[in-house]
């Protein structure tokens, strides 16, 4: 029996998680669970898979649900979510809290010696420099749950890494493949939020219509598997059906296929090293469209090339495109902020970033701090005029 903690357990991925609890009760159970603030839901979740501990990032909805659950101890902030990740109970963590919050407690987890299912791209495009050799160090194994990182570890399982030409990244294109530069200044929120083909939460959906999300795994994919930007590619492949391929040095390619279902590349990070018989819908070679793949247009989605651009220049630039971009699509999600006005704040940003050697955690938190109060300030003076 393996016992999860599941930080994130309200969100899509969470949620997933705990799905895959119900199909496997012999071989899954839930040690804790942490969320935002969704209080409600989390206490439906505690009843249902009596969690040793829950957290809550916010501390009143955490008061009220500590007086709904008697006998359940709860916590709050950013301390609830470290003891959560930390639990002694627990014999793996998914790390599913979206955006920057799960950074510090999925670094204490690996300092623990947890192995971590990551769902939390953010932690790994800030701190991949910290978290990857204190994992190596310690021998905690990091499992990527992300459908394009969980396809290229299942490729490269075996492999010499050294006989790799390429590993190349699949992009569903987002529902705006098609659109002019024109038309994509009159996207609304909506728009944004209704994609073609992965059921996803508000902030990752939006990151998968800028192409960011890409952005984003490109740089977690250098980390992941040691490759250096130029040898990380990206295709537009709008069926999502190939979710990676790794090219070798003799011209030979592996491709990784499943059904489009984050609850599949969960499957694989919770189970591994070994694969568990799936009780998922199995993907039908019969019914399969034809497969497309074309290059990413980086005029109509600049937040790839800044994506690449700050690996290249390494760093803490990641950890500021980062910053930047969660405050650009906040922004957006409130109205604030036009589609194309996303790129923009990230790029004028980065502009004014000053780099420096990813050294520590305090380092990576400082530069994520300046750069959010940055880009605030830049929407701040635009919003004024």
């Amino acid at each position: 029996m393996k016992r999860l903690s599941v930080l994130g357990s309200t969100g899509s991925i969470g949620r997933s998680t705990l799905s895959l609890v119900d199909l496997y009760p012999d071989r899954l159970s839930v040690a804790a669970l942490a969320a935002r603030g969704n209080s409600d839901l989390l206490r439906d979740q505690c009843l249902r898979y009596r969690p040793r501990m829950v957290a809550l990032v916010d501390p009143e909805p955490a008061k009220r649900l500590a007086r709904e659950l008697p006998g359940v101890r709860v916590l709050s902030g950013i301390e609830g979510l470290i003891e959560a990740a930390c639990h002694p109970e627990a014999d793996m963590v998914v790390s599913a809290v979206t955006g920057s919050a799960g950074l510090v407690p999925t670094y204490e987890a690996v300092r623990q010696g947890k192995p971590i299912a990551l769902a939390n791209k953010e932690t790994m495009v800030m701190a991949g420099d910290l978290l990857m050799p204190l994992a190596t160090k310690g021998n905690v194994p990091i499992i990527p749950v992300d459908s394009e990182h969980a396809a290229l570890h299942q490729c490269l399982r075996g492999a010499d890494r050294g006989e790799i030409r390429r590993l190349i990244l699949t992009a569903s294109g987002g529902p705006f493949l098609r659109y002019t530069r024109e038309k994509m200044r009159d996207i609304q929120v909506p728009e944004a939020l209704d994609h073609p083909t992965w059921d996803m939460g508000p902030k990752v959906t939006v990151d998968s219509a800028t192409l960011m999300n890409k952005g984003l795994e490109v740089i977690e994919a250098h980390h992941f598997f040691g490759a250096r930007p130029d040898q990380i590619s990206v295709v537009v492949h709008p069926q999502s059906v190939v979710h990676s391929v790794v090219e070798f040095l003799d011209g030979t390619m592996l491709a990784q296929m499943s059904i489009t279902d984050m609850r599949s590349s969960l499957l694989y990070a919770l189970s591994y090293p070994d694969r568990w018989e799936t009780r998922l819908p199995r993907l039908d070679l019969h019914s399969l469209p034809n497969l497309a793949f074309s290059p990413p247009d980086l005029e109509r989605f600049p937040c790839l090339r800044l994506a690449y651009e700050a690996l290249r220049a390494g760093g803490t630039f990641p950890a500021a495109l980062n910053a930047a971009n969660e405050v650009a699509v906040g922004l957006f999600l409130q109205g604030r902020l036009a589609f194309v006005g996303i790129p923009e704040l990230i790029e004028s940003t980065l502009a004014e970033h000053r780099g420096r050697p990813v050294t520590d955690l305090d380092c990576v938190l400082a530069a994520d701090r300046e750069a959010r109060e940055g880009a605030v300030r830049r929407a701040e003076r635009a919003e004024a005029r």
